[in-house]
């Protein structure tokens, strides 16, 4: 077994703390085991298949025409249109 030292600022030292007595460890360095364990024994879903030859050529095509000058929108724009399309879906279901 390996010993770590880490630093953590005051405010991030409390929060874990905190979360480690709610979640009932009895000590701290059982708690950052459990998390640190957990994240890296969490398998990550394998999304390969879903990039047939058929996605694959959609998105290089969508990659052409954003470099022959379409128009690209920001992360603040994609969210008012979905927001904006959520209220509207939302108002023809409301009964």
């Amino acid at each position: 077994m390996h010993q770590v030292h880490i630093q953590l600022h005051e405010q991030l030292f409390d929060q874990a703390q905190r979360r480690a007595v709610e979640a009932g460890f009895a000590t701290l360095d059982e708690y950052i085991v459990d998390v640190v364990s957990e994240d890296l024994t969490r398998e990550t879903e394998n999304l390969d298949h879903r990039f047939t030859p058929t996605v694959v050529a959609h998105l290089n095509q969508i990659q052409e025409e954003i470099k022959a000058g379409a128009k690209t929108y920001s992360e603040a724009e994609m969210d008012e249109h979905f927001r904006e399309r959520a209220n509207q879906w939302r108002e023809a279901h409301t009964s």
